[in-house]
């Protein structure tokens, strides 16, 4: 709706957050030939002459999470993650979490979900309802920092050491991650090198060029405080 309404307003051309977007909504940028650059995603969308995509596989990105995780010694590991309704992103990195753990040979039990929108309220009541399982996690993975600051600030009400008690990880690597006591660990996103190239992509069409080549961009796993092996391993190391 909300990109209807910039075309009705007589946007010249649109960045996309996601690949998730409707088909009907495509078929009428296509229609219009009006440039469209998607943004945070891939693999792309199917190719068309006026769109391109500039993102990273937010799978695959979970999947070095959960990794380092395993690796730590975790293996009671639950998913505070965004709202996947119409979000492309947040169902890809539940997926990811998900479909890591069962190449190790765990699964994400549902009392190890916990789906929540953006900000720190909505957080908070997220990670006490992970910690009220029978068997709390050992690690939550978040899909995105916010919701990883909103945890942090939970488990600091409920008497929770991090990492001590329980590891954190987050998701954006917003400039408040590393200045958090203790700074979190999280992925890392070039975000504004991906939205300046996102810019540059849409203006070029704009200038009467074809979409320019696809780019996928590298993310990566930042270690910092907010996590260490579980208690049970702790001292074993």
């Amino acid at each position: 709706a909300q990109a209807l309404n910039l075309l009705t307003r007589g946007a010249d051309a649109l960045l996309l957050c996601g690949i998730g977007q409707r088909a009907s909504l495509l078929a009428r940028l296509r229609a219009r030939a009006v440039p469209v650059v998607h943004v945070m995603s891939w693999p792309p969308p199917p190719a068309n002459p006026k769109m391109a995509c500039i993102g990273f596989d937010n799978a695959r990105a979970m999947t070095q999470v959960v990794r380092y995780l395993l690796d730590l010694g975790h293996h009671r590991i639950a998913m505070l993650a965004g709202v996947t309704h119409d979000n492309d992103r947040a169902t890809a990195r539940l997926a990811g979490v998900r479909d890591a753990l069962a190449a190790a040979g765990l699964k994400l039990p549902p009392a190890y979900v916990a789906e929540r929108r953006y900000g720190l309220a909505a957080a908070r009541e997220g990670l006490q309802h992970l910690m009220r399982a029978p068997t709390p996690p050992t690690a939550v993975i978040c899909g995105n920092d916010v919701l990883a600051f909103g945890a942090l600030l939970e488990a600091q009400r409920l008497g929770i050491e991090v990492p001590r008690a329980l590891s954190i990880v987050g998701f954006d690597d917003l400039e408040l991650a590393s200045h958090l006591q203790p700074a979190l660990t999280t992925v890392h996103v070039p975000a504004e090198t991906m939205w300046r190239t996102a810019a540059e992509q849409v203006l070029a069409m704009l200038r009467g060029g074809e979409a320019p080549p696809d780019v996928e961009v590298e993310v990566s796993l930042v270690v910092r405080g907010s996590t260490a092996p579980p208690a049970s391993l702790r001292g074993r190391r």
